[in-house]
């Protein structure tokens, strides 16, 4: 049967896919920032996110707390959760990422094989984004700065625009804590970025009070060097979700095989 593609979504994803990555924008940024990033990872298809108020669906309410976008994301993926899947986020986008496996696990549908967190301290650090104490001056900076590097020379309008997105989503940040790590049914790789000195990389420790399967992993590179999908990171990604499908697979035939329901 084909599932009707969601508007969390913008394209179908690859039902010959054995795998599937779904990737997660961080702050004030829309899909369009793994427009570098392959639609494949060897059998992985690579699915990026477009939550509302952002691009495309810009003129969509953004969700005012990172709970109600996991109520919404964790709706719009279950028809794809038919094969093994994991969730990527680098900084803010973390926390969405927690809060979607969260929400998964709650309501009894599959869990992420791995949670892929990227340069972020978890919900029980937070709130500990340093663009909290930003005004919107350094926000501004901060999003022109992101927008070069995806090679686009930005407009005040539509730095305007993203600007009114950043700040929700801090809005959402500030409140996301936890005063307790909870488990959660995933794997949890960590990356530390070695150019990202503000987040170090024995707090990205503290990851591995959410899960019985926990790994940090040292990436060179700074702030945005994840949007140009750098070959070790890619490599890990590839590698850890075909384990993932093999795992499956020696288990019993997966509904991937006969192309599943997307």
């Amino acid at each position: 049967m084909t599932v009707p593609r969601s508007r969390w979504l913008l394209r179908d994803p690859d039902p010959e896919a054995a795998t599937r990555l779904f990737c997660f924008p961080y702050g004030g940024m829309g899909a369009s920032m793994y427009a570098a990033w392959p639609r494949r990872i060897g059998t992985t298809g690579v699915v990026v996110l477009q939550p509302p108020g952002r691009e495309n669906r810009m003129r969509e309410p953004h969700p005012a707390t990172f709970e109600e976008f996991a109520d919404e994301a964790a709706a719009a993926l279950e028809p794809y959760l038919d094969r093994p899947f994991a969730f990527f986020g680098h900084c803010a986008a973390s926390l969405p990422v927690h809060a979607t496996a969260r929400r998964l696990a709650r309501d009894g549908l599959p869990a992420p094989e791995r949670l892929y967190v990227s340069a972020q301290l978890p919900p029980h650090l937070c709130p500990s984004d340093r663009f909290l104490e930003l005004d919107r001056r350094g926000l501004t900076d901060e999003l022109s700065r992101t927008a070069r590097a995806l090679g686009q020379e930005p407009s005040p309008l539509l730095l305007d625009l993203a600007l009114d997105v950043l700040e929700g989503d801090l809005e959402a940040s500030r409140h996301y804590t936890m005063s307790a790590p909870e488990r959660l049914p995933s794997a949890i790789t960590a990356l530390h970025w070695r150019q990202r000195p503000e987040i170090p990389r024995a707090a990205m420790e503290a990851w591995s009070a959410y899960t019985g399967e926990f790994r940090l992993v040292d990436m060179d590179g700074d702030h945005h060097a994840f949007m140009a999908a750098p070959g070790p990171l890619v490599d890990l990604v590839g590698t850890d979700l075909a384990d993932a499908s093999s795992r499956l697979a020696a288990v019993s035939p997966h509904p991937a095989a006969d192309g599943g329901n997307a």
